[in-house]
């Protein structure tokens, strides 16, 4: 099978068919383009959901607390805590333990989650760290976000640019064999992209504005979400290729290495659906948190497209990320 998450039709066929018994307290539950399950617990709702680090060894400790509080975000809901399984190989030293705790403690106060618990062993089952957090976050039953009140005409946003986790990590695990390809400014603002990270202000600010869908753009990228959330809204969505937006560093590495951004993991950026009238006041708060918004397509009868010049292409469901495909070439 292709490195990477399984893909949807197989998710589907051999996953979830597979999970039977359900429970009434369960309000959102295992699907393609969910990022979360949600549990029923009075007025409040319980937002809970579960990743893994997998693409990179760089950084793992702070990624693997962001990935997963940028799930529950996509709910607009808050992060409060943290249980974090670590599985390392047995060349692994008390000082690189170390550093991933440091590293997850630096993001967890960036956010403001509690490491409430977790497991940490050495095993030879694994020939490097695998890091899987999940994260517990609350919101009021009221705020709750239901896509299926999607209407057609409503507007396709996205935070940020496309490609930051991807670019971030390819510049980092590939710096010395791309250094003399690209110029030093570029690769620093690659490198960079990694602090980039977080969408839970834009979860937690649009939740509170009150949007249709959001959806944290991870594996599969830009156009892989796009495809998830028409499976999601249960209508159609077109996007406009020349109004997704794309750091120059992004631009570079993906010509350099012959990968499609549109398909590379984009942790950092959220896929928003929001009504015309909304967009103004999250542009606005948006904005006020440094948070960079763009309007990217709109929701339509069915199909689920991407416009580019004169040409109108349908978009394939997600495979494996170009993430591999890059470092593969290492």
């Amino acid at each position: 099978m292709e490195i990477g998450k399984l893909p949807n039709d197989v998710l589907e066929k051999i996953v979830f068919d597979n999970i039977k018994n359900k429970r009434e307290e369960v309000l959102v539950r295992s699907a393609v383009g969910e990022d979360n399950a949600i549990m029923d617990f009075g007025k409040d709702v319980c937002v809970l959901s579960t990743d893994p680090i997998t693409g990179t060894a760089k950084d793992i400790g702070y990624l693997a607390i962001h990935i997963s509080c940028n799930d529950v975000a996509s709910s607009g809901a808050e992060p409060i805590g943290v249980l974090m399984t670590i599985m390392a190989p047995p060349s692994t030293t008390e000082d690189d333990i170390n550093d991933i705790m440091k590293e997850a403690g630096i993001a967890a106060s960036e956010l403001n989650v509690e490491i409430m618990g977790g497991h940490t062993e050495i095993t030879d089952a694994v020939n490097r760290t695998v890091i899987s957090t999940t994260v517990v976050g609350k919101l009021p039953k009221k705020e709750l976000i239901d896509p299926k009140t999607t209407e057609i005409g409503n507007k396709v946003l996205m935070t940020k640019w496309t490609g930051i986790e991807g670019t971030s990590i390819i510049a980092k695990e590939l710096k010395d064999s791309i250094s003399g390809k690209i110029s030093k400014e570029l690769l620093d603002e690659a490198i960079g992209l990694g602090e980039k990270i977080s969408v839970v202000k834009e979860g937690i600010i649009c939740g509170n504005i009150g949007v249709k869908y959001m959806h944290d753009i991870t594996e599969g990228g830009v156009l892989g979400a796009v495809w998830e959330a028409g499976k999601v809204v249960g209508k159609g969505i077109k996007i406009y290729e020349e109004s997704i937006p794309i750091k120059a560093s992004t631009k570079a590495i993906s010509k350099i290495l012959d990968i499609n951004p549109y398909r590379l993991i984009s942790s950092g950026s959220m896929l928003i659906v929001a009504e015309d009238e909304k967009i103004d006041i999250i542009e606005k708060r948006l904005g006020e948190e440094g948070i960079e918004v763009t309007v990217i397509g709109e929701i339509i009868d069915n199909g689920v497209y991407i416009e580019k010049g004169e040409s109108l292409e349908e978009i394939e469901p997600p495979s494996s990320d170009e993430l591999y495909t890059a470092l593969s070439r290492k």
